[in-house]
């Protein structure tokens, strides 16, 4: 067992995706795992039912006996950046003299000991990552996978086998955290602006995306969008839908509310494919996915059975009611990118019907620095309801507001709805088509809304 594997490990922000994901994996090899997070979760039910204990209050004197008695160099802390400086638990470790390390750091090692294959991109590299795991499951090509999701098809947002020939993971830009990462190979979905609060201009956020190709020792695919930056690099291939390069889709139609498409990867065709997972911009994906799964080894029939199969990440573009009465669809979509791809495909899954969002902006900076285009891409809707910004790790900015964010959305049937209020302002709206969207606390509304529309719909 590797000195890592050995220590104690306590987290600081254990709820969180990423950080979940690492005390799980810690966990299943047999180390000592505890954490802290500042409100209970579904995920931190689910690592306390895995034995992994969690406190919800800061107080030095709640973590287990054998942490606080511990010497500093038997524990070893990880702390997300999400989590203040200011924080007791982060200053009793810091007194002590612990070795903390952050969330990418510990990444980073823990992918030292084979290839690994890294994904990244302002959206999009959830569902890449998490299908290109499942797609090398399916044609037994063994991994270890770290993901930004719950993958539907394991409950999990890690993926461990004894046998693993490589790593997948989901390569995070915020706060450069992916830049610890030394890849085999790597996919770049999309580099639209975001997280300007880390990297102040677009420029800069461009220059860490390509500092990150450069420290990827084998072959880059990108999406046709974002190519330009990555002109002089080596071993570099570009898909898009509609490209006339490779990889691409063609021929993509709609059946039963699933997209059926053709791939030309690496000069292979392979026809009549079908994706478990809906939506188009999700075709753009699979391309992603398949081709390096291809290049991987994937057998090209159990390619066609893992992309059938997939069914998606909890909150991509998940479908919670489909019947003739109502649809519900929820999504973590929170840049206008991934308001516009979730909408476009909701328009074109249910043509001509009523489509009814419900939004929650997450970030103060995100909200300032992106309402034009947040109020184009919301305006795609037939009725709007805003919650309230969502403030993470934030503290406000004067004037930033739902109600501002309003103001930049041309459109007639707009609201702001306290977070309480929801539910019950749902239920008094005819709706059709329901559509939720947001990275901050609103997936906890989701399945009250779930229950009032079955309810009120019940046959």
């Amino acid at each position: 067992m590797s000195i890592l594997e050995g220590n104690r490990f306590f987290f600081i922000g254990i709820g969180g995706i990423g950080m979940s994901g690492l005390a799980r994996y810690f966990r299943r090899r047999g180390a000592h795992v505890a954490g802290y997070d500042k409100t209970p979760s579904e995920i931190t039910n689910q690592l306390q039912s895995e034995g992994i204990e969690v406190q919800f209050d800061e107080r030095v004197e709640l973590m287990p006996e054998a942490y606080r008695d511990a010497p500093a160099d038997a524990v070893m802390v990880v702390r997300t950046p999400a989590v203040p400086l200011s924080s007791p638990l982060l200053k009793h470790w810091e007194d002590k003299g612990a070795r903390i390390l952050k969330r990418a750091d510990v990444l980073a090692l823990v992918t030292k000991d084979r290839p690994t294959v890294a994904v990244a991109g302002t959206h999009g590299k959830t569902t890449v990552s998490t299908m290109l795991a499942h797609l090398l499951t399916a044609g037994r090509v063994p991994c270890n996978a770290f993901l930004g999701g719950i993958a539907a098809n394991y409950g999990t947002n890690v993926l461990l086998s004894d046998d693993a020939q490589l790593n997948v993971v989901e390569a995070d830009e915020y706060d450069r955290s992916f830049l610890k990462l030394c890849p085999a190979q790597s996919i770049i979905t999309a580099m639209d602006p975001d997280h300007l609060d880390i990297y102040g201009t677009a420029e800069a956020m461009f220059e860490a995306y390509t500092q990150f190709a450069v420290q990827c020792d084998g072959p880059l695919l990108v999406h046709e969008r974002v190519a330009h930056h990555f002109q002089d690099r080596s071993q570099l291939s570009v898909y898009a839908i509609g490209s006339t390069g490779s990889p691409r889709a063609e021929n993509i139609r709609v059946a039963d509310g699933r997209y059926h498409f053709d791939l030309v990867a690496d000069g292979r065709e392979l026809r009549g494919l079908v994706l478990g997972m809906p939506g188009r911009h999700n075709v753009e994906n699979a391309i992603a996915a398949a081709t390096v799964a291809l290049r991987l080894g994937v057998a090209p029939e159990a390619l066609r059975h893992g992309l059938a199969s997939f069914r998606g990440v909890a909150r991509r573009f998940e479908t919670r009611i489909r019947s003739p009465r109502v649809v519900l669809i929820d999504d973590y979509a929170h840049h206008p990118k991934e308001l516009d791809a979730c909408i476009g495909s909701v328009r074109e899954l249910y043509p001509g019907r009523k489509v009814t969002g419900v939004f929650q902006p997450h970030l103060f900076t995100r909200t300032r620095d992106l309402a034009a285009d947040f109020g184009r891409s919301l305006s795609a809707l037939d009725e709007l309801l805003l919650l309230d910004i969502y403030p993470a790790r934030e503290e406000p900015i004067p004037g930033i507001t739902s109600a501002w964010l309003l103001e930049h959305v041309p459109m007639d049937k707009k609201s702001v709805v306290a977070y309480g209020a929801l539910v019950d302002a749902l239920a008094s709206h005819e709706v059709d088509v329901v559509v939720t969207m947001g990275a901050g606390d609103i997936d906890r509304l989701v399945p009250l809304i779930e229950r009032m529309l079955n309810e009120r719909h019940r046959p």
